[in-house]
């Protein structure tokens, strides 16, 4: 898969505090990439270089095969978390402006807002002023303005923040079928779950550096447990030395789980024929890691929502 982004080796230094030190990632096109790591571990720093909102110290960002540039700001949108409205303006005029800012005629800006408004169903909102509007409503305006120039790159910075679960899951939808068209959207949340339904790869900074990278399937793979769990009506017993029975704990209608753990040697055939010729098994399955797993052992801290 080719790449849209590559940012070799950044640096970014504020005063006495290194807010970047040698991040390098590669973000491959029309792909959800999740930008991961706890409050303050360098992840606003570099969406706001991606952005040219600042520059590097040391390194370079590579947008499409050219090293970024100020014509580059067309082909990226950007939904900050605290979110950028003009309070007094009207929606419509509002979105208009910032069309044109991002290089849409105005005709070819009407076309499409009047197709986002059908969309999200705001048609009533065009002569509203955002400060009359809720929270979840500006929004709304603001994931239009991200979005609606189709810019190739999308950075999205906490997207679901103060929505409801329907309004969130809206924001969801469009997420994905901006990707099957061939966006790229990069991803910064603390919302675990999100990256689990919505992430095809993911990145973790921690303390000014990169400590995860990669697909997140393949990263899931690198911090399984090889454990399994089972859950049974009967007497387990005891399993062989080399099964290591972790705990055990009731459900429901009369049956025990059990958490083992099988040796690097064996197979997972080797477990379950152990189990039948022992228990009555209703449910069996292996402990796949969660992101919100892997963030507490990779940084050893539980995520904000």
């Amino acid at each position: 898969m080719s790449s849209i982004l590559e940012t070799r080796h950044i640096v970014k230094q504020y005063a006495e505090h290194r807010a970047l030190d040698d991040v390098s990632l590669t973000v491959p096109q029309g792909s959800i990439f999740g930008l991961l790591g706890p409050n303050g571990a360098g992840k606003t720093s570099l969406i706001r270089i991606i952005n040219q909102i600042t520059a590097p110290d040391e390194g370079e960002v590579i947008l499409a095969g050219e090293r970024l540039n100020p014509s580059h700001i067309k082909r990226i949108g950007y939904l900050p978390e605290e979110r950028g409205l003009y309070k007094k303006m009207k929606v419509g005029e509002q979105l208009l402006y910032l069309a044109q800012l991002k290089g849409l005629s105005e005709k070819q800006a009407m076309e499409k807002l009047k197709t986002w408004f059908v969309k999200f169903d705001i048609k009533t909102w065009w002569n509203k002023h955002v400060e009359d509007l809720s929270k979840g409503m500006q929004q709304k305006v603001q994931f239009v303005a991200t979005v609606m120039h189709e810019p190739d790159l999308i950075i999205l910075d906490e997207p679901f923040s103060g929505f409801d679960p329907i309004n969130a899951n809206l924001i969801k939808d469009e997420i994905l079928e901006l990707r099957d068209r061939g966006k790229t959207i990069i991803f910064s949340t603390h919302r675990m779950e999100s990256v689990e339904e919505l992430c095809d790869h993911i990145a973790l900074i921690n303390r000014s550096h990169k400590v995860l990278d990669g697909p997140k399937r393949a990263i899931k793979e690198q911090f399984k447990t090889h454990t399994y769990h089972v859950e049974y009506q009967g007497a387990l017993g005891d399993l062989p030395p080399a099964f290591d029975m972790l705990k055990t704990t009731p459900v429901e209608d009369g049956f025990l789980r059990t958490d083992i753990r099988i040796p690097p040697d064996a197979a997972v055939n080797d477990l379950i024929c152990l189990l039948l010729d022992r228990v009555a098994v209703r449910s069996f399955g292996e402990n796949i890691p969660s992101m919100n797993d892997i963030f507490i052992q990779a940084v050893g801290e539980v995520p904000t929502t």
